[in-house]
Formats: C-alpha cells, structure tokens, sequence
C-alpha cells in the first residue's frame, strides 16, 4: 500500500499545485511526513490517507468489484460450504458476521 499511497498523495498534491510544505500546513502535520508517505518511507493509515488527499481538495473512495476469474472461485466456495457440517457452517457465518460488522465500524469512524 505505500506505493500506492505515495503515488495517489503525489498525484493529488501536485494536481492542486500544493508543495509539500503547503500540504503539510493544511493537513496541520509537518513536510517531513509528507515527504516520507511520498517517498514511500511511510505507509499512512487509511484516515491519514484520506485526510491529506481531502486537504489537497480530493475525496478518497474504495469499491470492490469482482474480478471476471473470481467467479470460478466463488462456485469452489459454495462447493466447500456445502461439504461442512451444520456446525461449521455456523461458525462460517459467525465469521462472515464479524467481518461485516468490522467493515460497517470502519465505515462510520470514517463519516
């Protein structure tokens, strides 16, 4: 994700025509940090991510889109689940709960 992210920060910041140290006052952090996300040095979370690129007048958005060849897997999934046992399903869904009420509380944290 660092490369990533240092290509996305720097592509922001100079589409807004900010220098790094005009970033780093309106993001209220120093050059410094700008300078080692950009260089790859620092992975930032996703929050800081965010909050820079907005400071750099963008938003950042995640989607997940299925893949063309993630289809196949998906019929080796329903295959699996259909070789567990009642309990094991269970405990699939349980996991499958967890994850989904994981993601929901990343997503309010983030508004």
């Amino acid at each position: 994700m660092a490369t990533e992210s240092a290509r996305l920060l720097l592509a922001a910041r100079r589409a807004a025509g900010l220098t790094q140290r005009a970033l780093a006052r309106r993001s209220r952090t120093s050059q410094s940090v700008i300078a080692r996300i950009e260089t790859g040095v620092s992975s930032p979370s996703w929050r800081t991510l965010q909050n820079l690129l907005n400071r750099a007048g963008f938003d950042l958005h995640a989607s997940l889109a299925i893949r063309a060849n993630a289809r196949s897997h998906m019929l080796d999934d329903v295959a699996r689940i259909l070789r567990l046992t009642p309990e094991e399903r269970l405990l699939e869904l349980r996991n499958v709960s967890r994850f989904f009420t994981a993601a929901r509380r990343a997503d309010r944290e983030r508004i």
